[in-house]
């Protein structure tokens, strides 16, 4: 199989003999990883739409706001075992294989997303159905630990050097297209069932489409063989498995960490801003209609979509730091005049500075996915990527939204916002300013990569 050749070549010849691998095979495992991302962005695009009914169904205390509070609580809960899913699969990602834990996490993030279109109503079973939730959120947040780092770990070991950026932003499309889906689908819903039919069991079919939807990722996944930079390792340690110790992941890396954790604050801090953050925003601060805000941040993922793999192609060609770093840049000057647009709060002012927001955005999207993975050697790449990119989400992404709203509370400065994206890319700018070039290089630690038929000329 062509995975053997690639395998051969890079672990018989230790001295940087480029390893080869066949643009089919490169094509499947980007459609594996970026797969699971897309559901995992699936689930949270229909958890937060469904935010309100999920309230009613699973907690009905009788007071809206209380619902909602808790409805988001659970969600949040996923956060903090983020990190500790980092902990355990990042570790055994980098002993037993990426294929076998990639595995691990599509089954486990299926099976919550399909279990809470199953557990029955606060109604039928009493307080037992807002503790399922809360076990089926707690499911999705410790296999999402293992799943990013995991899945551009993946792309980025089978890809070759010169393609790396463009096929490791299809991962950031399957989260466009992922959210894009969810959101969508609930949308359509929302508009076509009787409210009263869309709380008694509507809410139910968008998380039981997880199920197949897992099924055809795993199968996916099942199919792919170990990257050839893993299994280089394994034969680098004469075929017994690395063993990297979690101490030499954190201590051993910490520069790299930090830099991976910088670099994913900026990126997740204006994420989970404009995605999540800016339609509540528009709703609570401007009083803007809620349907026709969603309907632009939907509008403005459907834009990122379209720009995503031409960006990612852009990185490969001048490279990942230069732009994270406009991206960076963009935020820090645009981020006050965009939100000014947005508060202008015509549909057409909205959907400019919103647009704005989403295109630099696109900068992160479309680098990260090639720049994280090249920070770590590929010993302990699967296992420090996890702890640093899922520390940062969880202390940084995904509190921006309460983060947020309590500056605004505090300070009454409608502009927080703007504000807070700006402090997230000096950040993040100081982070890509120290950070080494990957784009054309090899990853560390592993021989050159090239697709069958490029000249082995080509590699560094």
């Amino acid at each position: 199989m062509a995975s053997v050749t690639a395998v051969a070549q890079s672990g018989k010849h230790p001295h940087g003999t480029p390893a080869v691998t066949e643009p089919a095979l490169v094509r499947r495992a980007v459609k594996a990883a970026a797969l699971g991302n897309a559901m995992e962005w699936f689930d949270f695009g229909v958890y937060s739409y469904l935010a309100v009914i999920l309230g009613k169904v699973f907690f009905p205390s009788g007071n809206p706001t209380a619902q909602l509070l808790s409805t988001f609580g659970a969600f949040a809960a996923a956060f903090l075992v983020r990190p500790l899913g980092g902990m355990v699969f990042g570790p055994l990602g980098d002993r037993v294989g990426r294929q076998k834990v990639l595995a691990i996490t599509m089954i486990m993030m299926a099976a919550g997303t399909f279990a809470i279109g199953l557990i029955p109503s606060y109604a039928t079973i009493g307080v037992g159905a807002p503790l399922l939730l809360l076990a089926a959120r707690l499911v999705q947040g410790f296999s999402t630990g293992g799943e990013y780092a995991g899945a551009s770990t993946f792309i980025a070991e089978y890809a070759p050097d010169r393609r790396r950026g463009f096929l490791g932003s299809w991962l950031e499309f399957g989260t466009l297209a992922g959210y894009l889906g969810g959101a969508g689908l609930v949308t359509v819903m929302t508009a076509l069932l009787p409210a009263g039919d869309l709380v008694s069991w509507g809410w139910r079919v968008p998380f039981l489409i997880a199920g197949p939807m897992g099924v055809i990722g795993l199968y996916l996944r099942l199919r792919l063989e170990e990257t050839p930079a893993f299994a280089a390792e394994v034969e680098k340690a004469e075929a017994r498995r690395p063993k990297a110790p979690l101490r030499e992941m954190i201590t051993g890396q910490w520069k790299a960490l930090l830099l991976c954790m910088g670099l994913v604050l900026v990126f997740n801090v204006t994420d989970y801003m404009l995605l999540s953050y800016m339609p509540s925003y528009l709703t609570s601060e401007l009083h803007y209609d809620e349907t026709h805000g969603l309907l632009v941040v939907l509008g403005v993922m459907a834009l990122m979509m379209v720009v995503q793999p031409f960006a990612g192609a852009l990185t490969d060609r001048v490279g990942r730091r230069p732009v994270i770093a406009a991206g960076c840049a963009g935020f820090l000057l645009l981020s006050v005049p965009a939100l000014l647009l947005i508060r202008q709060g015509s549909l057409t002012a909205v959907a400019l500075g919103m647009g704005a927001l989403g295109l630099l955005l696109v900068c992160f999207t479309a680098a990260m996915p090639s720049a994280l993975p090249a920070l770590f050697p590929t010993r302990v790449r699967y296992g420090s990527l996890s702890i640093g990119f899922n520390v940062s989400v969880s202390l940084f992404g995904g509190t921006t939204p309460l983060a947020v709203t309590a500056l605004i509370g505090a300070t009454g400065n409608v502009m927080m916002p703007a504000y807070y994206m700006m402090a997230a890319a000096v950040i993040g700018g100081v982070a890509a300013w120290y950070m080494a070039e990957s784009a054309g290089r090899p990853l560390p630690g592993s021989a050159p990569a090239l697709e069958r038929g490029e000249r082995s000329e080509r590699s560094r």
